[in-house]
């Protein structure tokens, strides 16, 4: 093997090594969570997920309307599972045991609260 190819090799390698390491390091820094939460309706689903996709460490964020769960995947270095069930909280779902913030319930559209209706 010619020395140019054996560089090549060397630096791809080293590469590789590099890509597989920063990888592993990024899994190592990621939860996944699962929040029950009072969702309704499609307009639920993107007002819960760009709240949780707001919050700092957030890296992923879907809500199953049918289930009414939140999945959060997040990096526990930045944020808590509280904070992202608070953050759910503070735009008018209930999250786990966390009760929706009155005020944000005031703001929905009354399809989106728990009730069907506000009081």
């Amino acid at each position: 093997m010619n020395m140019k190819k054996q560089s090549l090799l060397s630096i791809t390698l080293i590469a590789l090594f590099f890509a597989m390491s920063l990888s592993s390091q990024v899994v190592a820094q990621s939860q996944e969570i699962i929040i029950q939460t009072t969702a309704q309706c499609g307009e639920c689903k993107t007002i819960i997920e760009k709240a949780l996709m707001a919050e700092k460490g957030v890296r992923f964020a879907e809500l199953d309307v049918k289930s009414k769960q939140a999945k959060v995947v997040f990096n526990p270095k930045k944020t808590t599972p509280e904070q992202l069930r608070k953050a759910i909280s503070m735009v008018g779902y209930d999250a786990d045991d966390v009760l929706a913030d009155p005020a944000a319930v005031a703001k929905l559209n009354p399809c989106c609260t728990k009730d069907g209706h506000r009081e």
